[in-house]
């Protein structure tokens, strides 16, 4: 079981924990099961948002009674400090504690700081006076911004994508954090799916010391699968190595994470999955995604406008419309057997 320090804060954790928003998608009794049996099986981290509708109830029902014994990372997305002074109190009653040991601006837009005029991080530092939050940090999409939060010194955890499909900008800013003893967070160590062969993932990330994984973890299955990890560690070595850069190689440098930052499209399309249809077909297939559903989905993407607002609101900063284009045309091409994909 490998164990690790999350930079500055010194909270001390296994390097396997657990990504609460797919729990969202569970019934409460299946939820509560999972989120005990990950407590029972060494998990201690849990991560979770007031964006991720009843994660946190689910997480205080399943966890109040040994919640001297776990961390719990939460955020917000509120713009304003009364917003967020109102998700604070909501999160803190959902979890059923009276602190949270992380909190975490959530998918920030910019780097927040103090005397910008907004006096949310004034309001963090507040809370953290009255014990409320144990730790400040902070989640974005966009490198620069990331980068930006390490430097100014004000946030002691970042939380960003990695995996073994991140370039080596995001490399490097994993190491500016060691350097700087802010605590990384690595969400989508799956690549939001993309990455179908969990021990690779696992290996990759084993790496990096500071670095803290968070599985979204929605089943019991895939639960046991990370649980495994904790007594049997995947490690890098020549045969992941290779494994890893064949993988790799199937990929362009530009293709959607399906993060759905870029939702409500006002056409009705679905952008987090149609912009990278091409790429689930091939690395996880399933004859659901060739249902009727899923064509009429897809034939969505004729109605497309071009208004560019997805382009705007993409993280990654991904030409949108024309990977769904690009996404249609293939799939057009597998319905009709041109491609044979499964």
């Amino acid at each position: 079981m490998r164990e690790m320090v999350l930079g500055s804060t010194g909270i001390r954790t296994v390097q396997n924990a657990f990504g609460a928003l797919p729990i969202q998608r569970d019934d409460m009794d299946l939820a509560i099961r999972i989120l005990r049996r990950a407590y029972e099986g060494g998990i201690t981290f849990f991560d979770t948002a007031r964006a991720y509708s009843d994660s946190e109830e689910k997480l205080g029902r399943a966890l109040s009674d040994v919640r001297k014994n776990i961390v719990i990372a939460t955020k917000t997305m509120a713009q304003n400090t009364e917003d967020m002074k109102r998700q604070l109190e909501q999160s803190l009653s959902l979890l059923k504690t009276d602190y949270v040991d992380i909190y975490q601006f959530h998918c920030a837009g910019r780097c927040i700081r103090p005397e910008d005029g907004s006096g949310m991080y004034e309001l963090m530092e507040e809370f953290k006076r009255q014990g409320m939050i144990r730790h400040i940090g902070i989640t974005a999409h966009k490198i620069g911004i990331a980068e930006e939060a390490v430097d100014s010194g004000l946030y002691e955890t970042l939380q960003f994508p990695f995996s073994y499909l991140s370039d080596q900008r995001e490399i490097d800013l994993v190491n500016r954090c060691k350097e700087k003893n802010v605590g990384f967070i690595a969400m989508k160590g799956l690549a939001g799916g993309l990455i179908t062969d969990s021990r690779l993932a696992y290996a990759f990330i084993g790496q990096f010391d500071n670095v803290l994984p968070i599985w979204g973890i929605q089943k019991e299955s895939e639960l046991e699968e990370w649980l495994a990890y904790n007594e049997h560690t995947p490690v890098m070595n020549d045969e992941i190595r290779e494994l890893i850069e064949k993988d790799k190689a199937n990929f362009g440098g530009a293709f959607c994470r399906g993060c759905g930052y870029c939702m409500p499209c006002p056409k009705g399309i679905q952008i987090n999955n149609c912009a990278r249809m091409s790429l689930m077909l091939r690395r996880a297939p399933s004859k659901n995604w060739l249902s009727e559903q899923w064509q009429a989905n897809m034939k969505q993407i004729e109605e497309c406008i071009e208004c560019g607002q997805c382009k705007r609101k993409c993280p990654y900063e991904l030409n949108t419309p024309e990977l769904l284009k690009k996404n249609y045309e293939d799939y057009k091409k597998v319905l009709a057997g041109e491609v044979t994909v499964m």
